[in-house]
């Protein structure tokens, strides 16, 4: 795939924001190996992965294979996959023939014998195994957790967002490219039960002590949400009447939390009617829906959300906007649940693009508040997020080197989209571009760039301006004005060249739209009027009428 000009524009218009704002970012061949669809990777597409993995909780070691099926779509002969140290591939097979490989760091070059013709379907199999990198701070460092339980069971869990899957198995560790379905097979002590993605198949009893569970997801999913849950669980579940019928929601927690979260996950009925209100219907019905305990606050893992979250309303017992709307409800299940559209369904082709996933996931905070108790209760919340946001580093991150843009893709990413739907100024055309979203980019990887002309052609506005300004730089626009007698002069300032977006403000307690420029224009008002604007816009506003 030859990188666009677009691709390459913004790649500059990072570095230039980097050194203008004290930043140098630096990478490594190893970050290109990973960020970027190399020549040994576009030439085929994922069709299937059956990840077979042993769990040795006694050594803290995983064992196993990964099949690995894929199309042919111009003839290759080199196959890139990608595994971490202290991983180790020791063997790879095609049609029962030994395969060679070289080895750059974390990425194998496999050395195909039989001739690959486009339009075919092959397959290798890895064998592999180690002990793989141990998570500090899970879900925010990649790798697997050995923890214990209250009685003292083993509590095994993996978590590879960003860090990648490739951290604990063989795979393409690129999110451009997504497998069709996966086979998860996992065998692990006697008395833990695996919990992974998609739907159980069943469960064997094994000759050593053994349980060999398997788990079938017949949707495409991206690598890093692929997972491993193993504990000593007790499950139950319910039903829920949704858009597009009876969706499954399955449950797995500790046994001693059993009453406390059969109270809590009252929230995912909640959750999924206020969700498919706003984003349409739940992306996964043919995998159900399931919500595992663990010790760490949540993920979001395709059809296996993750939970940790003390089975208590806010996050990690904190409102998010100090307004206290953040203690209304259960910020782990709505936010990471929320995921499943924009993360899972939807799905960036690069890291760089994780405000995709991140800033509709934020939202989902606000927009469950609206849903379930007002419109103010959604922009105060909001509102109340902006003091976490830092305007450190542009929202998109630079491409083809793995790499995310700022933590700001969250509550600044909400902001944006909370800004976008004033200047929408149309509630149920705002909702219906997002479920349209939704609708158009179903189970697919993405580029900004087609987001951005979705929202464009979706609104009838030119939002190029508005997305440059702020996912790609870091500024927050100035409303700056100012009255003398009967004329109010206003312009944006402070912000990239040729935004220009509506504004709306109060003369004397009278709601305005006006439409600012970078030039300076003006309207005539009352004297000495009394203006304001409406804080619903993420924006800043000066008066240069105040003496310094």
């Amino acid at each position: 795939m030859k990188k666009s000009k677009f691709a390459i524009l913004l790649f500059l218009s990072f570095i230039l924001s980097s050194v203008i704002y004290g930043q140098n970012p630096k990478f490594t061949h190893q970050d290109t190996l990973r960020g970027s669809i190399t020549k040994e990777r576009i030439w085929w597409d994922l069709s299937y992965y059956h990840l077979d993995v042993k769990v040795n909780p006694s050594d803290s070691s995983l064992k196993g294979s990964n099949t690995i099926r894929y199309k042919v779509l111009n003839e290759c002969q080199i196959l890139q996959i990608d595994l971490q140290y202290p991983m180790q591939i020791s063997k790879i097979t095609q049609d029962g023939k030994m395969l060679t490989y070289n080895r750059d760091g974390n990425a194998y070059f496999i050395m195909l014998t039989k001739k690959q013709v486009a339009g075919d379907y092959n397959e290798i199999i890895i064998d592999f195994g180690g002990k793989p990198k141990v998570s500090v701070k899970p879900p925010w460092s990649g790798g697997l957790s050995w923890k214990r339980d209250a009685n003292q069971n083993p509590l095994i869990v993996t978590t590879c967002q960003g860090d990648g899957a490739s951290l604990w198995w063989p795979c393409k560790d690129h999110q451009y490219d997504e497998p069709d379905s996966v086979l998860i097979t996992v065998r692990v002590p006697e008395g833990l039960t695996d919990v992974s993605n998609g739907r159980l198949r069943g469960s064997i009893k094994n000759a050593d002590h053994s349980t060999t569970f398997t788990w079938f997801v017949s949707k495409p999913i991206n690598n890093y949400c692929v997972n491993l849950n193993i504990a000593d669980y007790v499950y139950f579940g319910e039903k829920y009447k949704g858009e597009k019928g009876i969706l499954d929601c399955d449950y797995y927690v500790l046994s001693y939390n059993l009453e406390k979260a059969k109270l809590q996950f009252r929230e995912v009925k909640r959750m999924m009617e206020a969700l498919e209100y706003w984003f349409g219907p739940y992306p996964f019905y043919e995998d159900s829906y399931k919500l595992i305990e663990v010790p760490y606050p949540g993920m979001e893992h395709q059809s296996s959300v993750t939970y940790g979250n003390g089975y208590e309303n806010g996050y990690v017992k904190t409102d998010e906007s100090n307004t206290g709307w953040g203690l209304k409800f259960d910020f782990i299940i709505v936010h990471e649940s929320a995921h499943e559209w924009f993360g899972n369904s939807i799905t960036s082709k690069d890291v760089a693009d994780m405000w995709i996933h991140e800033a509709f996931g934020a939202y989902s905070e606000s927009l469950f508040l609206d849903y379930h108790f007002s419109k103010q209760a959604c922009s105060d919340y909001v509102i109340g997020t902006r003091a976490k946001v830092r305007n450190d580093r542009p929202v998109i991150g630079p491409y083809d080197v793995n790499t995310e843009g700022s933590h700001d893709m969250y509550y600044k990413g909400a902001n944006m989209l909370h800004t976008l739907r004033q200047v929408v100024d149309d509630d149920e055309k705002f909702r219906e571009m997002i479920r349209g979203m939704s609708e158009q980019f179903y189970h697919q990887t993405v580029t900004t760039e087609q987001i951005e002309d979705y929202m464009s052609e979706s609104t009838g506005k030119d939002l190029k301006p508005f997305f440059n300004q702020y996912l790609r730089d870091v500024r927050i626009p100035f409303f700056e004005y100012t009255l003398k007698e009967d004329i109010l002069k206003y312009r944006w300032s402070n912000c990239v060249v040729g935004f220009d977006m509506p504004l709306k403000i109060t003369l004397d307690n009278t709601t305005k739209l006006v439409y600012p420029a970078t030039e300076w224009k003006q309207v005539t008002t009352d004297k000495n009027a009394k203006i304001g604007t409406d804080k619903n816009f993420y924006v800043q506003v000066k008066n240069l009428s105040v003496p310094k």
